[in-house]
């Protein structure tokens, strides 16, 4: 018998009932256990057969296992290094490293499951060839990654190869599935009988989650009903939680307490196997969205108490970054006549942000078409030089071109829409971890589905919207928007425009959390950026102005040394 569908959860069935089990009877022998029971025991039915979803479930040893091999589901977006899985580098482990998991309570059959292996490699961290132990990363029946680990706890994982989670083909099929923080953490899992458990590639890095490995996995936790988030106990962990969560849906996340312990390899070795699978089986959910209690923010209410005000984030620009800041999960309100280098100016903002926190970008930006005259001012800020045509080709154009096709992504559209947007930032948020939004401008990404005509009730509906997904996803968004039309002052320059001055007038200045205003003085020849609005005190300053000049090479905002001579003389000044 062999079940009419050729895949399961969108995943291709690569080999049809890899253990040889009896097809069509719902029960039978455990391919993981029944080989090591009693002779009396041996053929006893101790298993239960779900062919349609490809699962077995063992009720002596307690494990699920897949009945099928599958083939990756999608593509990589690019071609990697793949590792070579020979005998020659790859041994089963020996008496010394058996012994040294044993230690930890890690059993040879659960390496053997995990495809763990030993064998030399050069470590840079010793400078020299050491004995290590390898975690092989498989995806489907291909060797994806190899992670290197020697006896100085040094790590490395192969060169090129593309990052993915290790035991990822473990989860196929199933409604559930763990991720930790580490290889060991797997293995004590799949020890405690739980094998539908993953492991991100590299731990936690506070402030530098991206993910690359979930953009290239995705599609393995689309049909999940609950992830069971079960990291390292510690700052960067919980940062990494949080992004997952952000990444994955706050609905189907559960959450782990390991109490007094760091992680589940060392919850086991204090405590039991069993203990292990109870505290994974009493995750509990996020808690609800939009109900808080203070239980759920009391971390953060000592945090203020010892410390205040959380810093905001930084653009890298010294005299911007003086007089203004910002938190993730609000949006910011750019203005400016036209050509006065708002776009341009924003641009440099989020170039900042990637380079200080490593924030992707999406652009809905109809005026900034074509798309690849966009990603060419992108590439000048990165690279801070203009590209020449003997430069196509070459190392840093390759470098950066990479850094900019992997950061940066540029929402094109027939026709954009409000609804159209935040869906697909939503979308990219998942699929590639996106920090920040940009709008620009906002007339020309419209609201299809405003109740109201009038104009005030259209613009706060409008913001409240992008509001509601800034904190949602906790994405910073830029709205581009151009004022009203302007004129000239009794000395003949343009007026500068405030936040009023924007086509729906007050419900700008009261929704923003931030206002900024790029006004270009070509007689100067420099661009000011003055802080219209602030939300908090501590995020910036109110009416403060920063001075630039615009370097055309490189397209960046350099300060302007010079910036105190170019401010305006006050009365008692003069």
């Amino acid at each position: 018998m062999q079940v009419e569908n050729t895949e399961i959860n969108g995943f291709l069935i690569d080999k049809f009932n890899q253990y040889d089990l009896k097809e069509g009877n719902t029960q039978g022998i455990c391919p993981l256990c029944s080989s090591e029971r009693k002779p009396k025991n041996k053929k006893k039915q101790c298993a239960s057969y779900d062919w349609e979803r490809g699962l077995g479930t063992c009720h002596n040893c307690n494990s699920t296992f897949q009945m099928h091999t599958y083939k990756r589901k999608g593509n990589a977006d690019k071609e990697y290094v793949k590792p070579d899985f020979s005998t020659k580098t790859h041994k089963q482990p020996g008496s010394k490293i058996l012994k040294w998991f044993a230690d930890r309570g890690i059993s040879q059959q659960t390496l053997e499951y995990c495809n763990v292996s030993e064998g030399p490699e050069f470590m840079p961290q010793t400078g020299k060839e050491e004995n290590t132990i390898k975690f092989n990363y498989f995806m489907g029946n291909d060797l994806v990654n190899i992670k290197y680990r020697d006896g100085r706890k040094n790590f490395k994982l192969y060169k090129g190869a593309e990052k993915i989670f290790y035991n990822i083909n473990s989860i196929i099929g199933h409604d559930s599935c763990i991720i930790v923080e580490g290889e060991m953490d797997v293995l004590a899992l799949v020890e405690a009988g739980i094998k539908n458990v993953v492991s991100v590639p590299n731990g936690a890095t506070l402030n530098q989650n991206n993910l690359d490995y979930l953009d290239n996995c995705i599609d393995y936790f689309e049909n999940k009903e609950k992830i069971i988030l079960a990291v390292d106990q510690d700052e960067a962990g919980t940062a990494l939680q949080q992004e997952f969560i952000r990444r994955l849906g706050a609905e189907n996340c559960y959450l782990v307490d390991f109490k007094d312990c760091k992680d589940a390899n060392e919850y086991l070795l204090k405590y039991s196997i069993e203990d292990l699978r109870n505290v994974i089986a009493i995750a509990k959910p996020v808690p609800l969205e939009n109900v808080s209690t203070l239980k759920d923010v009391e971390e953060d209410l000592k945090d203020f108490v010892k410390h205040g005000f959380k810093p905001g984030f930084q653009v890298g620009l010294e005299n911007f970054d003086n007089i203004f800041s910002t938190y993730t999960g609000q949006f910011i309100t750019v203005t400016g006549i036209p050509s006065s280098g708002k776009s341009d100016f924003v641009d440099q903002m989020v170039v900042g942000y990637n380079k200080n926190y490593g924030w992707k970008t999406a652009f809905a930006s109809p005026e900034n078409a074509p798309t690849y005259l966009h990603a060419h001012k992108l590439m000048r800020k990165v690279w801070q030089d203009m590209p020449l045509p003997s430069d196509i080709g070459g190392n840093t154009w390759n470098n950066v071109a990479d850094h900019v096709n992997d950061n940066f992504f540029f929402i094109d559209m027939d026709k954009y829409s409000l609804e159209s947007i935040l869906a697909k930032g939503a979308e990219l948020v998942k699929r590639k971890g996106i920090k920040c939004l940009v709008i620009d401008p906002y007339n020309k990404v419209r609201d299809t589905n405003a109740v109201s005509d009038d104009v005030n009730r259209y613009t706060m509906d409008y913001l409240s919207k992008i509001e509601q997904f800034c904190k949602k996803y906790d994405v910073l968004t830029f709205i581009v928007a151009h004022p009203t039309k302007m004129y000239k002052g009794q000395d003949g320059k343009m007026e500068e425009p405030t936040m009023y001055n924007i086509k729906g007038g007050g419900e700008w200045y009261d929704a923003s959390y931030h206002g900024l205003l790029v006004h270009r003085n070509y007689e100067a020849k420099n661009t000011k950026v003055k802080v219209l609005k602030v939300k908090f005190q501590n995020l910036g300053e109110n009416g403060a102005e920063a001075f630039f000049t615009w370097e055309p090479k490189s397209g960046c905002y350099i300060p302007d040394v010079n910036e105190e001579q170019q401010k305006e003389e006050l009365p008692w000044e003069a």
